[in-house]
């Protein structure tokens, strides 16, 4: 996928940050390391690995966003049916998250699956991140339901193909 999420997007006052999609293999593992610490050791969602089928699928994009060079957040997206996708595992370093990471990461992630001919994305979000999201543009739909045992908001945003 030549040229499709390796420029930024971010808003203009996160100076210093730049996502893209993971290569290599140590990007690849800085990825997967800042998922196992948020969902793994600081939520306690997964016992050992938040790591399942969808990360070996050819089709799961694994992003990862830097401050300053550093990986410091991750998030994984995959195309779901009829030109729909999901966004998941959005992972920033708790010391990080007041500083826009997590949302130029979400852009990041939307302005991606756009561009690879989506029209709809989804995600559960934890209740407490809701605000954050709708912020962002997203809608909640339908009522919150458990999700890997905590309650989640089903929330969508549209896309745009060229963004």
């Amino acid at each position: 996928m030549p040229g499709v999420g390796t420029g930024s997007t971010v808003a203009p006052r996160a100076v210093g940050i730049d996502c893209r999609l993971a290569t290599g293999a140590d990007e690849f593992e800085a990825h997967f390391a800042l998922r196992r610490a948020v969902f793994v050791r600081e939520q306690r969602l997964f016992a050992l690995d938040d790591r399942d089928e969808l990360d070996a699928q050819p089709t799961t994009l694994h992003a990862i966003g830097l401050v300053e060079g550093e990986p410091c957040g991750a998030v994984r997206l995959y195309p779901l049916e009829t030109a729909q996708w999901k966004g998941d595992r959005l992972a920033v370093r708790s010391e990080l998250r007041t500083k826009h990471l997590g949302a130029a990461l979400v852009r990041f992630a939307v302005a991606t699956a756009g561009q690879l001919g989506g029209i709809r994305m989804i995600a559960h979000v934890q209740l407490p991140n809701v605000r954050f999201f709708e912020h962002l543009g997203w809608r909640s739909e339908g009522e919150p339901a458990p999700f890997h045992g905590v309650e989640h908001q089903l929330m969508s945003i549209q896309l745009d193909r060229g963004a």
